[in-house]
């Protein structure tokens, strides 16, 4: 009897003491949650902004529930003005177009075919008309379902055609019950359209967040991120830098870049239904930057596989390294102020200059490197650290390839875009455009090295 009191006892506190940590954790997720709050919103302030914005327009279509007047002329129907804001305002002014041009058109398509459709189906007399609806309805839903899959239709039109499918079945389904098909259709179709419009008109006209800026915004961003790696490698691996653990922190930014694939196609998806606006003008060329993010990708790939050559338990002796300092950190700061420049050149909107002095300075350093690849400084030397300088070297000069690719799908974006070209007098009255001069040359002076770099070492 004592020990079933005793297990009794202990259960009873184990039980307790559950239920107070529990309370504890409660308690540390909701004091947590504040600073949660003033991170994402510190993060991008635009974000506080776009849920006044959502706020706003669902009570503005909630006024046709709140009015008599307005709720006279549409009824119930009028809940689906506030849906439609709900499900179609976005937090870019191109992702709400998007959304509400797919949304409108395809009510109004669907609500017109649904409306034919049991027209249709009451030709033949009442014994017939639930079997034509049922035959209507199969081959609509099979055909769009099939059209989904079109990777271009999936990309651009998905959402439309959902809608459209959903529409489509609402009215001519719900019609063999209610006589008032026209009606009805028409009260959906309107509440619908002007949910549509409030979101888009408070998306773009207060406070407007373009998919277009953040697209060339990232892409600027990229590129500086790739600069920054380049241009602090060099001292980081000769452990020259007299803080090493901030260096290493800014050596690590290039990782975002690896799997900014889907941002990116998302964004060129919402820049594409946006109107022109600032400096991007109509048909401005999105695609452009995909093929810019393709080639960034590629070089932070071959940049992480460089980062990891910092953190490689095989490492060359500083003999060995001495022999290589000044090619290496000539060749990666070289080449990292070339990168800037290019990232200045896309964040200004500006043509790039035909001069690049700190990419024709990386090219001879990787000449000089590759120079002393094939001399006698490599005799004696370990194997194992041969191959390690070989490694770093054979990097180093593939990223200066891909730098290269990067400059001329740049140049294709300026002219495709019409950037704007700098006057003489401009770039000397403002030393910081001077960092443009890091651009054009990079097709010119390293184009005899666009091939593989094979290294051979005697």
């Amino acid at each position: 009897m004592e020990a079933n009191v005793v297990v009794e006892g202990g259960s009873a506190n184990s039980r307790l003491a559950l239920v107070k940590d529990s309370i504890v954790k409660i308690r540390s997720k909701v004091a947590e949650f504040p600073g949660k709050m003033k991170k994402v919103a510190e993060d991008d302030p635009r974000r506080i902004v776009h849920s006044f914005k959502v706020g706003l327009a669902i009570t503005l279509v909630s006024l046709f529930y709140y009015f008599d007047p307005l709720y006279v002329g549409f009824g119930s129907s009028a809940m689906w003005a506030v849906l439609t804001v709900i499900v179609v305002i976005e937090f870019s002014v191109g992702a709400t177009l998007g959304k509400g041009l797919n949304r409108g058109l395809a009510t109004f398509l669907a609500g017109t075919l649904g409306f034919g459709a049991h027209h249709l189906a009451n030709l033949p007399g009442q014994e017939l008309q639930p079997i034509l609806l049922g035959i209507f309805v199969f081959i609509l839903a099979a055909t769009v379902s099939f059209i989904r899959f079109f990777p271009r239709m999936k990309v651009r039109y998905d959402y439309g055609l959902l809608i459209f499918m959903l529409t489509f079945c609402l009215i001519s389904v719900s019609g063999y019950r209610d006589e008032e098909v026209l009606e009805m259709a028409h009260k959906r179709v309107s509440t619908i359209l002007i949910g549509g419009f409030t979101a888009i008109f408070v998306c773009i006209f207060i406070c407007p967040v373009w998919a277009g800026e953040d697209l060339h915004n990232l892409a600027a961003n990229n590129l500086e991120k790739l600069a920054s790696f380049l241009e602090g490698f060099g001292d980081e691996y000769f452990q020259k830098t007299s803080e090493p653990e901030s260096n290493k922190a800014s050596l690590q930014v290039h990782k975002s870049i690896l799997n900014s694939k889907q941002s990116e196609e998302s964004l060129v998806n919402f820049a594409r239904w946006e109107p022109p606006h600032g400096r991007f003008r109509f048909r401005h060329p999105w695609k452009q930057y995909l093929k810019i993010g393709s080639l960034t990708r590629q070089c932070a790939y071959r940049i992480e596989a460089l980062n990891g050559c910092l953190n490689s338990d095989v490492q060359a002796s500083p003999e060995t390294c001495g022999n290589f300092r000044e090619a290496f950190i000539k060749a990666s700061s070289e080449t990292g102020k070339a990168v800037k420049g290019l990232a200045s050149a896309m964040r200004t909107m500006t043509l790039p200059s035909a001069d690049c002095p700190q990419t024709a300075k990386s090219k001879n350093a990787a000449d000089n490197l590759k120079s002393l690849l094939r001399t006698g400084l490599c005799e004696g030397i370990d194997i194992v650290e041969i191959l390690e300088v070989a490694t770093v070297a054979s990097l180093l000069l593939d990223i200066l390839s891909c730098t290269e690719k990067i400059s001329e799908s740049i140049h294709e974006l300026a002219s495709l875009a019409h950037f704007k070209r700098l006057e003489p007098d401009e770039k000397d009255g403002n030393p910081d455009l001077d960092k443009q001069k890091q651009v054009r040359q990079s097709s010119n002076s390293i184009a005899s090295n666009h091939h593989h770099h094979i290294i051979i070492i005697e």
